[in-house]
């Protein structure tokens, strides 16, 4: 009994210390929490005493762990050693590929397009040939994603690809001399521009990487040349990244000493504003912004603040509403904490992150558009579809892209930035459909 309650003890004063490890402020809170405690490692004596199997002590303290951080938000997380080291691995490493996009057809992975510029274009290969072998390894049966991560490497590094390809008279697929390659770093396309009827230029950001900035810069410089005077700004089904890239898109449009967001958290020293500084390029151009509900991040920045400041109009469906900012502590035992420490709000001051474990907020949170467009997203994702469906064939002139697909939201964007329609009447327009969206809801609710 006595070694027991010395067991007991030991395991107290070790999950104590831990906890003044991962938190500072553990030991202040200690003894009004000095219950909860003990109760907890009640249980995890019980549990490794009584537990039909035997048990580990440090997975069970590493779930506990997990399930506290968890608790808090969505985007908090317990990191254990191996996570934690390929965090820091995906965010320090440089890595490289060939260029191909894929999709797995019939069994074989299968090359859709080589992307212009990269290896795998400039060695020859061709839309629909099938990947054999990866460095010898054979592809057969593998998933997708397997595959693809074969391929990804160190820029600079070589792989080796066995290819087979289709015979244009008999139809059967030949295997091909192996293809050597090096990796090098690929820059996907991320933003996609053309003039629309009326002069309205229309720009398409795919995401928020490194290099948006400058291809949005570029964008815009060649449909003022084409005479550009309107701009539609298309951020649908884009998920964010780099706060830098959406404080610099924003500045393009904005006049000087405006804010664009800011964060605040529970402490002082979490409070950041982000402004501009002098007066933008295209401040004078009118803009709309079109977004969805896979509109995040960054996107939310870039038109909560076009939004606010009174730039731009902004048209879609809500937002996603993920806009909060992560810390990544360093623990001891080589694990890690992703830590929400602020949360992002619009210059107005709307907080931009929604609260999705609270259903009753289901209607707070994101970016509300100016001028609401439901429109189902299997009928969106058929416009930007479009963009995935160009083929690139080395030796051959790039096709060009045709758009077929049906765009509500698009087309009541132009209707308003060229004056077919007034965006008061289309605001008014909107507020009665969302009305009798909302009274349709209810009536269904009551039934």
């Amino acid at each position: 009994m006595k070694s027991k309650k010395l067991n007991r003890f030991a395991v107290l004063a070790a999950v104590l210390f831990f906890m003044g490890t991962l938190f500072p402020y553990a030991y202040a809170a200690a003894d009004s929490s000095l219950k909860q405690l003990r109760t907890f490692v009640d249980v995890l004596e019980f549990v490794k005493e009584n537990y039909v199997e035997k048990t580990d002590t440090d997975k069970l303290i590493s779930g506990a762990i997990k399930g506290m951080v968890n608790e808090l938000d969505d985007f908090s997380q317990y990191l254990d050693p191996k996570d934690y080291k390929d965090l820091k691995n995906d965010t320090r490493g440089d890595f490289g590929g060939l260029g191909i996009r894929l999709q797995k057809i019939d069994g074989f992975i299968t090359v859709v397009t080589p992307m212009p510029g990269t290896p795998a274009f400039k060695l020859g290969v061709m839309p629909g040939d099938r990947i054999l072998f990866v460095d010898d390894k054979d592809l057969a049966g593998m998933k997708l994603d397997e595959a693809v991560e074969l391929m990804r490497g160190p820029v600079g590094s070589k792989v080796k690809i066995t290819l087979s390809r289709k015979d244009e008279k008999s139809g059967d697929y030949k295997k091909l001399p192996d293809f050597n390659f090096k990796r090098e770093r690929i820059v996907p396309e991320v933003v996609y521009h053309r003039m629309l009827p009326g002069k309205v230029g229309y720009l398409y950001m795919v995401d928020f990487s490194g290099h948006s900035t400058e291809e949005v810069k570029k964008a815009l410089a060649d449909l003022q040349k084409q005479g550009m005077t309107s701009l539609v700004l298309d951020l649908r089904f884009n998920p964010g990244g780099l706060l830098t890239g959406a404080v610099d898109i924003s500045k393009l449009f904005l006049g000087p000493d405006q804010m664009i967001v800011y964060t605040q958290g529970r402490k002082q020293e979490y409070y950041q504003e982000f402004k501009t500084s002098s007066k933008g390029e295209y401040l004078d151009v009118p803009m709309a912004v079109l977004v969805n509900q896979g509109s995040a991040s960054a996107s939310e920045i870039v038109s909560g603040a076009l939004q606010d400041n009174g730039r731009a109009f902004v048209a879609g469906q809500r937002t996603f509403g993920k806009a909060s900012v992560q810390q990544v502590l360093p623990l001891s035992g080589g694990a890690g904490l992703r830590l929400t420490i602020a949360k992002y709000y619009t210059p107005s001051g709307r907080l931009i992150q929604r609260d999705y474990r609270d259903k009753s907020k289901a209607d707070e949170g994101g970016i509300l558009p100016d001028v609401e467009i439901i429109v189902p997203a299997e009928e969106e994702a058929k416009v930007f579809m479009q963009y995935n469906d160009i083929v690139y064939t080395p030796g051959k002139a790039a096709p060009v892209m045709e758009f077929k697909a049906k765009d509500p939201v698009l087309d009541r964007a132009v209707e308003i930035l060229t004056g077919k329609v007034t965006l008061e009447s289309a605001k008014e327009t909107s507020q009665k459909e969302a009305e009798e969206r909302k009274a349709k809801q209810e009536a269904k609710d009551n039934k």
